[in-house]
């Protein structure tokens, strides 16, 4: 099925494209505050759980993928090291920076799939956090990732 002939239950938009604003399950609003790469490549949304954690997520669009018309490992990569970031800075109040980050691509996602992601500081020194994300369509994982992030002691959140 191609986009055009998406529902706008599907889409969100009423003439069948996805990049007009997708609607988002349940509990997501878009994220408004990120910077013009994202921007440029979302929308994105996030929710926040009632345990604290979060998830992150986009409907997969026909601009977000390759020649093959699967999404692009590329965005699925730059979507997880987002990811990673959003798990440092929540869970040591300091913006990171992306030191590495491994990624294993597990399956795909098509037009249409609603994407979700989340990740966790599995340790933080003074200087560095090490992260854990993980990517999935549905409960099907997508990607797995690792990341090493600098911790910028400069850029801490107002306390």
């Amino acid at each position: 099925m191609s986009t055009k002939d998406r529902t706008s239950d599907e889409t969100g938009s009423k003439d069948g494209g996805v990049t007009a604003g997708p609607n988002p399950p349940a509990g997501f609003e878009e994220s408004t505050n990120r910077g013009p790469f994202t921007t440029h490549n979302g929308p994105f949304f996030h929710k926040i759980n009632e345990d604290g954690s979060f998830v992150h997520a986009f409907r997969a669009a026909e601009q977000h993928c390759n020649g093959m018309g699967i999404v692009h490992g590329g965005l699925v990569t730059a979507f997880a090291d987002g990811l990673m970031g959003t798990a440092v800075w929540r869970a040591t109040d300091i913006v990171g920076l992306t030191i590495r980050l491994n990624a294993d691509f597990l399956s795909i996602a098509k037009v249409g799939d609603w994407v979700e992601g989340t990740a966790t500081v599995t340790r933080a020194t003074r200087s560095v956090a090490f992260v854990e994300a993980r990517v999935q369509v549905k409960t099907r994982p997508i990607l797995h990732a690792t990341g090493v992030f600098k911790l910028m002691g400069r850029h801490q959140k107002a306390r």
